[in-house]
């Protein structure tokens, strides 16, 4: 940030007074610019014991799979971001069980939240984020061609939890190398 957003003053950074991280302080007006992590959220949906994955038709992993997810916007709750980017990415409907993974990566400044949910009906279909969308059975997942680790440990819990007939709100905390 360079510039502040209220009054359009270049910005300093700084610990102000109370806190202890550096932030993007305006000297002019004394707005504190907080910049915080960026919210993930998205749906794990089912069909039949099937899951439904996308394979993205943008970067960053462009061609690889994954759950139906994205940015939480600004004024939306999570479920209804969740529920909004299943429709957006797959053109499919869901109703939302609960909460299932929070995976934290801070190297990157982001919390990804999942919603195990169960599809309301099989019309669905690619949205302008997604080359194909389909179904898959546990043992045709293409394991290797995942998009993103938060996927992955999602899948693997919610299928490890499907053996032992029972399921959990998980959080984990991914460690990746900071971006430049």
């Amino acid at each position: 940030m360079k510039f502040c957003a209220d009054c359009g003053s270049k910005v300093e950074q700084r610990v102000p007074v109370g806190d202890n991280r550096l932030r993007h302080v305006c000297p002019a007006c004394g707005t504190i610019h907080y910049q915080n992590p960026r919210m993930v959220v998205g749906t794990l949906p089912v069909w039949e014991g099937q899951v439904l994955l996308c394979r993205r038709a943008i970067e960053p992993r462009l061609g690889y799979w994954t759950l139906p997810a994205g940015f939480l916007e600004n004024g939306e709750s999570a479920a209804d971001g969740a529920l909004r980017e299943t429709l957006e990415e797959a053109c499919a409907r869901v109703a939302l069980i609960a909460p299932y993974t929070m995976v934290s990566v801070p190297q990157i400044d982001q919390m990804h939240i999942l919603f195990r949910a169960e599809l309301i009906d099989t019309d669905f279909s690619p949205g302008s984020e997604s080359l194909d969308v389909r179904l898959f059975d546990e043992a045709d997942i293409p394991w290797d061609e995942l998009a993103f680790r938060s996927v992955s440990l999602t899948l693997r819990t919610f299928f490890d939890e499907r053996r032992k007939g029972g399921f959990g709100v998980h959080h984990f905390s991914l460690d990746v190398p900071r971006r430049s």
